[in-house]
Parts: structure tokens; sequence; C-alpha cells
């Protein structure tokens, strides 16, 4: 093909996606090969592409290609999440602005709208995932709400509700009041927040007028769900109140003054009101005193007719609202600015309210034992394995887990109730009745659970799901899919998922569902914020790849991105992506445009070959390592240097022929082999400019299935250090001539002689052409002795000397040397002057003496060379 100017990645693109995808690379059915199998964290079908799940799926698709490369059956599993509180919200939302209400909707007739808005829109995250070049096998796509999906979900209920660990009751639970619906511990954002600190009077009965108890308070909205004021027994100030009874503000109703230790008597007055139905601890002390109940809110927040006054009014208004009566009846005694950690849902960012509700929870410390032995043996590594302790700490606390939600869309609890509320678990109705029957109870008026399962229960089952293996626990699939190899996933869903995962799998299959669990870093911009839509800081990923070409953002990505740790973004790090792209194209444009020709091959070249040879063994050994150990960043870091510095700026140029002349045969060949390896290297990270340029043909005619995607990846032979070391001191002798020539303000095109007095045993003969060609060096001597009227340098033990006086205006020199010299005498004479001076060195700020001593310090060397420059000249 004609190598045009410029890389275009648009046509490449979308030409070599698709030609992937109908030659089947992607796909994959069991046989011979090692499995390797990641499956997709299933993104929401509510989602859009951001810039997490471009961090994410381009790390799953560098691992995958690679093993595909190395001949592994690679199976990627793609997937998406029917996320029941965010898709729920979402067509509530579309139904609202048809002016539907969804209380005046059959459950039927609603989840016919939730299918209706998924089929039009859940699908759109999946196929941005192609635009970023994922080669999932598309065949094998999942849903968690698809029929067989669910199936397993429902019998994965039965069977732990069997075994006893489903129970169903009244417990106090994080309350999403947007969603309506309750979440689970894992499900609750905490963070601090500016408040404010209510200090209100509650009368005291049958006392002075003027004998109040004050209590501080940030809901004031809830006073008047109060049924008990708490003191703390060992609290001299309230002795004299001990068996008395206050009354609530506002409402007048008479409530206990109870006392308890777990009164903290150094907050607020060391007075507690206690509301059993909204606050987890004051429920908790409702239980221990008996005390009533007293739910005064409504499922979306609002207060309901036993708060008595504002009934109705959002959560929020009315604390406002409840303030200013409290402040007009006499009995808002002051407030304060107050900070105090709040809980918000994951899901709609509401706060979150605790409720008593019923609903059903899965116990979870007899089920989370060995997840927890998985991690701490090894057998499931984390990496990074910063996060064992916080696992573990984790799942050795964990609170049973709510499991119902009080939504539509999702799967329906296999629940059945008769018209006496009674209730069995069953698959079917059909089951459920003969239960009842078998229990000796009516099936009358039997209906089913209104409540979904959590989505987190149907992800849990992911690895197994997507090959049927709930359902079918010994098919083909499953058995040679499962375990699969690696999770890739970020840190904050390490509990919410991963943990729920390796529960599961050690539940059906006494294995864990993966070996390895990569935990990626957060996207967060310049400023350390975390990319969001909210903040409006977080660029379009299409736009980004439209703008940069998918190879050059997933390199920008990468290039800063180590496992667990947060990736600082900035879009000149997908430029530097694109850069790297433009660096390979014309690299390949160079070599193209070479004639080739029977000549002998060079010095100069036949050694940049062997380096070379060894150099790219040498960087393919530190890259398998990074692999290894899932230092993807590193790997990709290793990769650019090899590419961009070694092949481009070393080997390339010492094997170019000289302008308008023809190369030889051997070292052209050389090349094209090189770059061949170079394409098979880079293609994990950049799969289409490889593709499109493996196709040249430079390369000669290729089969339509011999692509790089399948190509086989190189394998790191042996690297002779010798040859890598000397290589090494060849460049920095070259580095060193260069200098020179800047130093002295010489062409390029100058050619200098070199003289050598070498006490290391490096044989520089061996680089005589390579340092004549990249220097443009004229001649080089070996020498024993000193060498007077030219520049040295050392590099290492060796000794280098530079001619240069036939090449410049001696006399002008002299003088330049002279004229610099008094310069930095006379800069260093102000410098000591200030650092003799005590007052400056005892008085200025550390890091400034400091500066100054470096710079007196620099000078003095500065003189010294010039000084030795002028005399040699």
């Amino acid at each position: 093909m004609s190598i045009t100017k410029t890389y275009n990645p648009r046509e490449a693109e979308d030409k070599w996606y698709t030609y992937w995808q109908k030659q089947g690379f992607f796909r994959s059915v069991p046989d011979e090969r090692e499995p390797y199998t990641i499956v997709m964290p299933p993104p929401n079908v509510t989602g859009v592409l951001h810039m997490g799940h471009m961090l994410n799926n381009t790390i799953q698709d560098v691992l995958i290609r690679r093993a595909r490369m190395q001949g592994k059956n690679a199976c990627w599993v793609p997937g998406t999440d029917h996320a029941s509180i965010a898709t729920e919200a979402k067509v509530v939302a579309m139904l609202k602005d048809k002016g539907i209400s969804k209380k005046d909707l059959t459950r039927e007739q609603f989840l016919n709208y939730a299918w209706e808005w998924k089929e039009k829109y859940g699908g759109i995250i999946l196929k941005q995932l192609e635009k970023l070049g994922a080669s999932c096998d598309w065949e094998r796509t999942r849903f968690t709400m698809e029929p067989d999906l669910s199936d397993a979900v429902i019998d994965t209920f039965i069977r732990l509700y069997r075994k006893g660990y489903i129970y169903r009751g009244v417990r106090m639970v994080n309350w999403d009041p947007q969603g309506r619906t309750a979440v689970s511990d894992e499900e609750v954002i905490r963070r601090e927040v500016n408040q404010t600190l209510y200090y209100v009077r509650y009368k005291v009965k049958d006392t002075e007028e003027d004998t109040y108890l004050t209590i501080a308070t940030t809901r004031p909205e809830t006073i008047m769900a109060d049924t008990a004021v708490c003191i703390n027994p060992n609290d001299p100030r309230y002795a004299h109140l001990k068996g008395k009874s206050a009354i609530v503000p506002l409402i007048n109703r008479e409530i206990p003054i109870i006392e308890d230790a777990y009164v903290d008597m150094e907050f607020g007055t060391g007075c507690l009101k206690v509301t059993p139905a909204h606050d987890l601890n004051d429920y908790e002390l409702g239980l221990k005193h008996n005390l009533e109940v007293i739910d005064i809110l409504n499922e979306d927040g609002t207060l309901n007719e036993k708060a008595q006054i504002l009934v109705g009014e959002d959560r929020f208004k009315a604390r406002k609202a409840v303030a200013k009566l409290l402040d007009e009846a006499g009995q808002l005694e002051k407030t304060e600015p107050y900070k105090s950690q709040v809980g918000f849902s994951e899901r709609t960012d509401a706060a979150i309210e605790p409720r008593l509700s019923m609903q059903w929870f899965c116990r979870m410390s007899e089920l989370a034992k060995p997840a927890v032995d998985y991690i701490l043996n090894g057998e499931v590594r984390l990496i990074p394995d910063k996060f064992i302790s916080t696992y573990r700490h984790w799942m050795e606390n964990i609170k049973d887990w709510t499991i119902s939600r009080q939504l539509w869309w999702g799967q329906r609890i296999p629940a059945w109730y008769n018209a006496r509320n009674e209730w069995v678990v069953a698959k079917t109705e059909d089951e459920a009745r003969a239960l009842f029957e078998a229990e000796g109870k009516s099936a009358e008026g039997i209906r089913q659970e209104d409540d979904v399962l959590d989505t987190w229960f149907s992800s849990g089952l992911w690895p197994m799901s997507v090959f049927d293996g709930v359902r079918h626990p010994d098919n083909a699939d499953i058995r040679y899919y499962y375990p699969t190899n690696d999770l890739v996933t970020a840190p904050e869903i390490l509990f919410f998922w991963v943990a729920r995962m390796i529960i599961f799998g050690h539940e059906y299959r006494a294995t864990p569902p993966f070996k390895n669990v990569y935990l990626t870093g957060i996207v967060r911009d310049k400023q350390g914020r975390k990319m969001s839509k909210q903040l409006g800081n977080s660029p379009d990923p299409i736009e980004l790849m439209e703008q940069y070409g998918t190879d050059g953002v997933r390199v920008g990505m990468l290039l800063s991105s180590p496992a667990g740790n947060d990736l600082m973004f900035d879009v000149a790090y997908c430029e530097q992506g694109r850069n790297f792209a433009n660096k390979i194209w014309n690299a390949f444009r160079l070599v193209k445009g070479w004639q080739v020709a029977d000549l002998p091959i060079s010095d100069a070249q036949r050694e940049a070959a062997y380096w070379f040879s060894n150099r790219f063994n040498q960087a393919l050994a530190e890259i398998d390592g990074h692999f290894a150990s899932y230092r993807i960043s590193d790997a990709l870091m290793t990769t650019y240097k090899l590419v961009w510095d070694d092949f481009c700026s070393w080997y390339l140029e010492l094997v170019k022929p000289a302008y308008q002349q023809p190369i030889a045969q051997e070292a052209f060949d050389a090349t094209k082999g090189f770059f061949e390896s170079v394409l098979k290297l880079i293609h994990p990270f950049m799969p289409f400019i490889s593709e499109e340029l493996w196709h040249d043909e430079l390369f000669g005619q290729r089969d339509e299935r011999d692509c790089c995607i399948v190509a086989e990846y190189p394998a790191a032979g042996p690297a002779d250090e010798r040859t890598l070391r000397e290589f090494c001191v060849f460049q920095q002798v070259v580095s060193e001539i260069r200098n020179v020539r800047n130093a002295k303000q010489l062409s390029p095109k100058v050619q200098l002689p070199l003289a050598i007095n070498a006490s290391s045993d490096i044989d520089y003969s061996r680089y005589t052409d390579s340092i004549q060609k990249m220097a443009n060096v004229s001649a080089i001597s070996f020498v024993r002795e000193k060498q007077t009227g030219a520049t040295s340098f050392l590099v290492g033990k060796d000794e280098f000397y530079v001619s240069i006086a036939e090449n410049i205006d001696v006399e002008a020199e002299k003088e330049r040397i002279t004229k610099e010299i008094e310069y930095l005498q006379g800069f260093l004479k102000s410098v000591n002057a200030k650092l003799a001076n005590e007052r400056f060195v005892q008085h200025a700020k550390p890091e400034i003496v400091t500066n100054e001593r470096n710079k007196k310090a620099d000078a003095e060397a500065k003189i010294v060379l010039l000084q030795k420059n002028l005399a040699s000249l």
C-alpha cells in the first residue's frame, strides 16, 4: 500500500476493527489450547463511555491481545448490568416527560417501558467500546436480566434461603428517598458536610416554668419522632432529672428521661434526643429501653401525618421550617456551624435516611470466611496488595446484606404470600401453592413479593452465569473457562462486587472465580479532582479518540496509570500518544523509502543490528516482567523507550544509508525483521497502527488471516550484556561530542577528529564506523598520553580528545571565553558577598541560602572548565 505522509487513524480504525470481526479473531470456543479468560465488569445499561471505562477496558484489551498473540485461547466476555436503581430512575424520568406517572401503571406496563428503554439505549456503551478497539467475543455478550441469567439469580436465592442464609425481618436500613428503596452499607458514600447544630429547649415536666433541658441536634425536623431524652447516669449536671419526663417542643408530647452510659457527656450539652425510627444508634437504645417507635417520614423523605405538623413537607425544607417555629416559640437557644459525616446514596446521591423497614437479608459472616481465606493464602491476588488489609478488615467485620430493593426493574424475589401474609419461597406460583399445602396453610390470595433483588446479587454470579455455570454446572464452557484469569476493576467496588463474586464462586464451585484482581486507580484531573460530568472536568472519550486517534488515547491513558494509584489525567498524555504513533509511522516511511542494492553490509550497520537484537531481548525481558507483576504502565513505558529511543533514534540512524545512496540487502532485511518485531510488541497497546503497517507491501504478500492481531508474540532470548554495556558507552561518547559542538557553536556538518586514550577493556575499534557516522568524526586515533590543544572529556575511565582549532577562529574563541570568564567572576563576586553577609545567612530561608551556594559551586565549576578550554587553544 502507499504510505501517506501522515497517519490517518480514523480510516485505519474502522477498516481493521471490521476486518478482525469478519475474520472471527475475537471469537473463542473451547479447544486444546490454554485458556485465557477475562469477564468484563458489566457497565450499567444507563451508562456511556467515561474516562474510568476507558482506562479499565484499555487495560483489559492489552491483556487479552497479548494473551491471544502468545497462542492462548483468549476469551473476553462483554456484557451489561441492568442497574436496578439507576435504570428505574431513568425510566421514571422518561415517563414523566411523557406525562405518565409510575404509580398509574401496572408492574407489567412499567416493565414494558423499561425493556423498551433498555433496547433503545442499553447498548450504547458497548458500541463505544468497539471504537476503543475492545477485542471482546461479542457473540458472548450477556445482560444480567436476560432469562438464563435471571434464572440463575432466582435459583441462587432459593439455594441460599434453603441453607438458612437468607431471612426476612424488620431492621434499620439505609433508605434512599429519591430511589425509594433500601441500599446496602456498601452503597452509602460518606462525606463531610457543613451543617448547623441547633440547641433546642425541652421543658421538664412538673418543674418550675424556667426548667429546661437543652439538646444539641443537627436534625430538628425529627423532634416530632422523639420518644425519650437520654442522659448519662454519671453526669452530675442532670442527676436531679432522673425519673422525670420532658415535653417535646412544638407538639407538646410527654416523653421519659432515661439514663444510659452511651451518651457522650462532652458532646453538645450532654443530653441526647432519642428518635428510634430515624437513627441507627437511637434504634438500639430504643430496643434496650423498650421505647416507642414513631416513623414520621414517607418513602420519599416527606413528613407524614405522625409528624402532626408540616405534613407533606420535604425533610430538608422541614428542617428550616421547624427551626423557625422553635425560634418563634422561644425554644431555640442558639445555633452554631458544625461539620459531620453524612451518608449519600451511591446511585442517586440523595442523603441517606435511616429507616425501619421489612427487608430480605443475607447472613454474611459464614459465607465471607472462605472469601477472606482465598485472599490471605494467595489463591486470589489483589494487585496492588496494599488493599489486602482493608479487604480483610471489611470482610471480618461484615454485616448482613440487605438484598431486597423496593423497585420493579430487576429479578423479582421468589417469595409468595397468602391472604394471611404467611409466606414461602419458591420459583413458581405452582410450587408455592404446593409448599403452602404441604405446610397445612391456605394458598388463597396468593401473590408474589413486590421487591426485587439488589443488582450486586446478580452481578456476583457474573463469572459463572455468563458461561451458564449456575444452571448447568458441568457444561463445556464453564469447565474450560472457569476460573477466569484476570479481573480488572476499580477499588471502590472491591466489596460491592469482587468479594461477592468470590463468595458465590466458593458456594457453587469451591473455587474462586479468578486468579488475579488488578485494581485500577481513579482518573483525576490535574487538580486532583475525580473526573465527573457534574464537575465538568471530564473530557468526552469519543471526542478524544476523534482528535488524537484511538491508539494515541490508549497510550495516553496507560502512560501514567500504575495499578491502584490514581491517574492524574492530562490531555497532553493523549498528544504524546499521538506523537508516538506519528513517530512509528514516519520511521516506517523512512525505511520504505530506502533503495536496496547488492552491497556489503558496513561495520556500523552490522554492529547496530547485533546491538539492537540484544537490546530488544533485554527490553522484552523487562516488559514480560512488568506484565507478570501487572505493571502495565511500566510495560508500555519500556516499549515506548525501546521504540522511540533505541530503534528510531539510534538503530535507524546507524543503519540508514547516506543521502540518495542505497542500503545493503542484509541491513535492509534485518531492519524489516526488527520492524515486524516492534509492530508485534506495540500491538496490544496500539492495535490499529500496528495492523495497518503489518499489511504494507514492504513485508510481502500476506494471507488474509496473517494479521498482527494473531501474530506470534516475541519471546525474549539471551542478551549479550557486554555488548549492551559497551553500546551505552558508545552512546555517551557520541553525546559528549555533540555537546562539544553545541558548546563551540559548530555546525553538525563540520567533521572533527577524535583521539581516544582508553584505559578500560572496551574495544572501541568495534565502534569506529559508528562513532564517525553518528558524531560526524573525520578520523579516530588511539593514543596513550594526554593530548594538548584539544577539548577533552571523560567517559568512565577513558579520556577523549576533540580537536577543534582548525574549525574555529582561535583568537575570536579566546576573546569569547575570556569575556565569559570575566562575567562569571563578576557574578561569583556578588554571590560570595551575599554568603559573606552573616545576617543574610542567618535570617534568609534555608532554601534561599542553599540556592546561593549552588550558584557559587556552579560558577566555580564553569570557570575551571573555561580556563581549561582557554589553555588548550
